[in-house]
């Protein structure tokens, strides 16, 4: 599925990103809590979060998310969509829920991200 397509499908709005619509999401992983983000996986994925903070896109750097999708009407400041904006992250913002968001995209076809191997002490 493409982002702008998504976008569409949740009723949302590009905040930043409008030249990457034809961005190919085929992952997700949804998360408020940044500690559950940082472990989630290693390949590229668009992340769901009502989470708002500057570090949010610290985060989706560091692990090369392909867009960022803003629910339950949480929208960002300025300041994060501008340092979005300079690193290339393109952000959706909705007024749909996690559960929702979620939800609607598994349905047409965008699936859940691999998770890492996790390292276990024996």
């Amino acid at each position: 599925m493409k982002l702008e397509e998504a976008a569409r499908l949740l009723a949302g709005e590009f905040l930043c990103g409008e030249g990457q619509r034809d961005t190919v999401i085929d992952r997700a992983y949804a998360a408020d809590l940044l500690s559950d983000v940082l472990a989630l996986t290693e390949e590229r994925t668009t992340l769901i979060t009502g989470t708002i903070s500057p570090q949010v896109i610290k985060v989706a750097d560091i692990l090369n998310v392909i867009a960022i999708i803003f629910v339950r009407g949480k929208r960002p400041s300025p300041q994060l969509i501008e340092y979005a904006e300079c690193l290339g992250i393109p952000l959706v913002f909705t007024e749909k829920t996690m559960f929702e968001t979620c939800g609607l995209l598994y349905t047409h076809g965008v699936r859940p991200c691999k998770n890492r191997p996790v390292c276990r002490l024996r």
